[in-house]
């Protein structure tokens, strides 16, 4: 087996075990508490460097939380089982992608805080189409190429 093929298929080994891990935690009982609270979660969405990846508003970045329809950022278990999920369940998994974030490392109320400010993030991207300049530029990009003389 040559090693794209190898690395295919543990990817989707791995995918397959992390969505069975993520529907058993979020099936799980809930926290303690219920409620979290927008501001603190603010506060942890930057002080934890969530913003580098999703924004400053969910809507920007490499991962998009907002307009994208996920199931884990809809439901507060599964969004708090997302998080502990590597540290937890799969510590090892090989990831850049999102960091680990046990218990020790972010308590069940801080994660419940930032569940809290991600779902005041609204989509407010204008549609593409009712802006000038992005159209002119799409429609050059459409055009044969010319060189200049």
């Amino acid at each position: 087996m040559n090693i794209a093929k190898w690395r295919r298929a543990h990817l989707v080994i791995a995918c397959g075990a992390i969505f069975a891990a993520l529907t058993a935690l979020g099936n799980a009982a809930p926290p303690d508490s219920q409620s979290g609270d927008p501001g603190r979660g603010k506060r942890l969405y930057y002080t934890e460097g969530c913003y580098e990846c999703h924004g400053f508003n969910g809507q920007t970045g490499v991962r998009h939380l907002v307009g994208t329809g996920s199931p884990i950022v809809q439901d507060r278990n599964t969004f708090i089982a997302f998080l502990r999920l590597r540290a937890d369940a799969a510590p090892m998994a090989p990831s850049t992608a999102m960091p680990s974030y046990s218990r020790t490392t972010l308590s069940d109320a801080q994660a419940q805080d930032i569940f809290a400010y991600v779902r005041t993030f609204v989509l407010d991207a204008p549609d593409p189409k009712g802006i000038p300049a992005l159209q002119t530029i799409i429609d050059s990009g459409k055009a044969p190429y010319k060189p200049a003389p």
